[in-house]
């Protein structure tokens, strides 16, 4: 009898846990800073894990990284100047460069190998790699914006891990100040913020340090993320000099490509449940 094998991540704070079935490893090694490990799946095709904590698959990382790129962007009248603090995998890079208004990207990664990793195993994800307005940096992405010329950037994505570990930094109120400093005006900062069901409080929290921080306006948008935790995930935005609202539809609308992300879709997925309203 052939034996299934399945790669399960426990939320042992939850009682819960995600399985997906495997059919093969396909890397497996430490960096510096942790474990990677790819394997191939069932139905969800190629996955990586980080120290035993699901990234990405190809199946459905398009959620996340449309996510994390298009409001943001779409919300900002020229975003010429963006950078990402994580962001390894490369898909969110890729969906940053599908805007034409963007000059330069700096992407910032700790681990240098999950992103070569990433280009061997996730090819489409690295696909605008070598476009000349992308620029790689493998250190820490704390400091660089710690040390960036006030007003840098136009948009400043935070694609992190959970917030534990040297990743728990992004998620400071003396972080958020530092990307408000880096960010000209206007300028947008957006960070994923966890699940909306299982870490309602931390969103709370990086709602309220980035207004702390000095934003004008802050807010959330949810969308689905199967292979997260609950399934359900958030990205937290803090705006300086841009009201909520600010939202160039036609350019939303004149994009093609996406498979989740739409110009309709774009309040909608701002719109919080009742459990994480201001009055709630």
């Amino acid at each position: 009898m052939r034996t299934e094998l399945w790669y399960s991540e426990r939320y042992e704070e939850h009682g819960a846990a995600l399985s997906l079935k495997v059919t093969g490893v396909l890397h497996r090694e430490q960096s510096p800073y942790q474990e990677i490990e790819i394997f191939e799946t069932e139905h969800f095709g190629t996955l990586m894990t980080l120290d035993g904590l699901v990234m990405l698959t190809d199946r459905d990382n398009f959620l996340y990284h449309e996510m994390m790129s298009h409001p943001a962007l779409f919300s900002h009248p020229k975003p010429a100047r963006v950078l990402i603090i994580g962001g390894g995998d490369c898909g969110t890079l890729r969906e940053v460069l599908r805007h034409p208004e963007v000059e330069r990207v700096d992407q910032v990664e700790l681990d240098e190998r999950v992103t070569r990793v990433a280009e061997r195993f996730f090819p489409e994800l690295c696909a605008k790699n070598d476009d000349p307005r992308a620029h790689f940096f493998f250190e820490d992405g704390i400091a660089w914006v710690g040390r960036a010329v006030a007003g840098s950037y136009d948009v400043i994505i935070v694609d992190s891990t959970d917030p534990v570990g040297p990743a728990a930094g992004l998620f400071s109120e003396e972080f958020y100040s530092a990307c408000l400093r880096a960010l000209g005006e206007p300028g947008i900062l957006v960070a994923q913020t966890e699940s909306p069901l299982l870490h309602a409080p931390l969103i709370r929290q990086c709602q309220e340090r980035m207004g702390a921080a000095g934003f004008d306006a802050v807010n959330s948008l949810y969308f689905p993320q199967f292979c997260y935790p609950s399934g359900w995930w958030s990205a937290t935005l803090g705006r300086r000099g841009l009201a909520l609202d600010s939202f160039r539809r036609k350019d939303a609308e004149a994009m093609t490509g996406l498979r989740y992300y739409h110009a309709d879709l774009h309040a909608a997925a701002q719109v919080p449940p009742a459990f994480l309203l201001p009055s709630a």
